[in-house]
């Protein structure tokens, strides 16, 4: 487990961002992916900005396939990654909540591209993945705080 937090965010991330998305970060790189579902999730089903909801709904379910991935469940897995996928795609911005999109959706694909490869991810052996690592950008995003 990783302690030093610090070097995924910084104090400005902290005072900008609401307490559940950075213990999801936390959580996520710690790689207890259902804990950080379920912090995402809890601001998920708050009062939040219609493009907030689309972001976070993209990160618990990237953070699911990973959890279905831990259980053995690759197709169900699948399914996630390609629900984010389609989220991502649909929220239409490179940097949202100072996470930058484009290197987190490369390094989603890097762990999970392998799921779309046969008709059945059930039938082929797992290859040893590296989830992503969740690092904020330095400039806190105006637009999404």
């Amino acid at each position: 487990m990783h302690s030093a937090s610090a070097s995924y965010y910084t104090a400005e991330h902290v005072l900008a961002y609401p307490v559940e998305y950075l213990a999801g970060i936390d959580l996520y790189n710690s790689g207890e992916f259902h804990a950080a579902h379920d912090a995402w999730e809890e601001r998920w089903m708050g009062p939040v900005a219609p493009d907030e909801k689309l972001f976070l709904q993209a990160m618990i379910q990237s953070a699911v396939a990973f959890h279905h991935l831990q259980i053995g469940r690759p197709g169900a897995a699948r399914q996630m990654y390609l629900a984010a996928k389609e989220k991502f795609a649909r929220l239409g911005c490179t940097v949202f909540m100072s996470l930058d999109l484009e290197d987190y959706q490369a390094q989603l694909d890097g762990a999970l591209s392998w799921l779309l490869s046969v008709p059945d991810p059930r039938e082929i052996q797992p290859p040893a993945i590296t989830p992503p690592v969740i690092r904020l950008c330095a400039a806190v995003d105006p637009s999404t705080q």
